[in-house]
């Protein structure tokens, strides 16, 4: 138990500097002169970091093991990450800093998934990534109003100084506290290496789970990470702390989605119409906001809120797709379903930049965000589409491919 919540703990770290940046925008700007243009490329290069190790954190899981895997890669690259970012002098240094810190989170999440998926029943999969991820998101809130405080009180240099040296200590205590499941010993699994990938990909039931998979979390992550920033500040004329307490509010609503969703699989008996409709409605909210992009700050973080809700079918989609994974390749089957997820979101941050750049018109701040908005409620609504046609996962049995 102590073992996960150093794993929990790493992954609250893992929620905050994918979702700092946004806070931080005037700050930058101001000291920094960093562009939205690179704004955008930080928060991209962050999750493509995180995405592309998925590949190696999963033969490592299989391999190495949970605990070895994060405590390593957390300690070196996130710590490393996050002290190189306290001292950047340029927007290129922070971009660079925010790709190590990437891969340094990499595998905190997964090595708790991984051992869930060892240890416990499949039927209890969903609430306890669920739950873990509703847990974990307690870092999105940390990096809204807490961050934009401590950032005025203390500056933005210090403050990421101390996390820095907060996430060596939880690598460490990782090292200490984790213990690792009995080590599968069929063959299979430590000969296949990145060639188990291939299996994975080979196995049709999983086509139509993956576009949601990459694109469930990426509306979501984009706003309140990444533009919730600039859109508050650039059409309402919002500061650091008003859009601290909208994304807060945003934040709030991502942690709990994943605790809303977690039990409804067991309660409802099915995952995939409760992915498809939750989505459905976070697609329905994205394309509100999109229609009307000026409302006022209240109702636009009521939109946001909803958002937020719908968007946390993570652990949902996760444990639908791992219940056709077969046993022996446990690791890189919840790190490939991680790289999608977590690669959409990177994706979605380098392509919605350009967007609003092309989309930006003088003398109207809105249209760009208007145009981002439609943006994200269409790929959003035609995932959703192609989900439709998978085949369902009841909690209770495991359905290999």
């Amino acid at each position: 138990m102590a073992g996960l919540v150093a794993l929990a703990i790493g992954y609250i770290l893992s929620q905050f500097y994918r979702s700092f940046l946004a806070v931080l925008t005037p700050a930058l700007t101001a000291e920094l002169g960093i562009s939205k243009a690179e704004l955008s490329m930080a928060s991209g290069a962050w999750f493509i970091s995180f995405a592309l190790m998925q590949f190696v954190v999963g033969v490592a899981l299989d391999r190495y093991g949970p605990r070895r895997t994060a405590a390593f890669l957390l300690t070196v690259c996130g710590g490393g990450g996050a002290a190189l970012f306290a001292a950047a002098p340029n927007p290129m240094t922070v971009i660079v800093a925010m790709a190590l810190n990437g891969a340094g989170c990499s595998a905190v999440l997964m090595a708790a998934v991984f051992i869930f998926a060892k240890s416990y029943a499949p039927a209890r999969m969903a609430i306890l990534i669920s739950w873990l991820v509703g847990f974990g998101t307690l870092g999105n809130v940390i990096g809204s109003a807490p961050m934009a405080a401590a950032a005025e009180a203390f500056g933005w240099r210090g403050v990421m100084a101390g996390l820095s040296v907060f996430t060596l200590m939880t690598g460490l205590a990782i090292t200490l506290l984790v213990r690792d499941p009995e080590p599968d010993r069929s063959a299979a699994t430590g000969r296949q290496g990145f060639g188990g990938y291939l299996e994975l990909m080979r196995l049709r039931v999983l086509w139509p789970i993956l576009p949601l998979t990459a694109l469930n979390y990426a509306p979501a992550a984009g706003i309140r990470g990444l533009w919730a920033g600039p859109y508050l500040a650039d059409v309402y004329g919002a500061d650091a702390l008003l859009i601290g307490q909208v994304t807060l509010f945003m934040a709030l609503a991502m942690s709990l989605g994943s605790f809303v969703y977690g039990p409804l699989d067991t309660v409802l008996r099915t995952r995939k119409w409760v992915a498809v409709g939750g989505n459905a409605i976070g697609a329905a909210a994205i394309a509100w906001l999109a229609m009307f992009p000026v409302t006022g700050v209240a109702a636009t973080t009521v939109v946001l809120v909803v958002i937020g809700v719908c968007g946390a079918s993570y652990g949902l989609l996760m444990t639908h797709g791992g219940a056709f994974v077969p046993a022996h390749l446990t690791g890189r089957g919840v790190t490939l379903l991680n790289f999608f997820s977590v690669g959409g979101a990177g994706v979605m941050q380098f392509a919605t930049g350009g967007v609003v750049a092309a989309a930006t018109v003088p003398g109207d701040p809105a249209a760009a965000y208007q145009t981002l908005f439609m943006f994200y409620a269409v790929l959003l609504a035609a995932t959703v589409a192609i989900y439709m046609f998978c085949r369902d996962a009841p909690p209770d049995v495991r359905h290999e491919g």
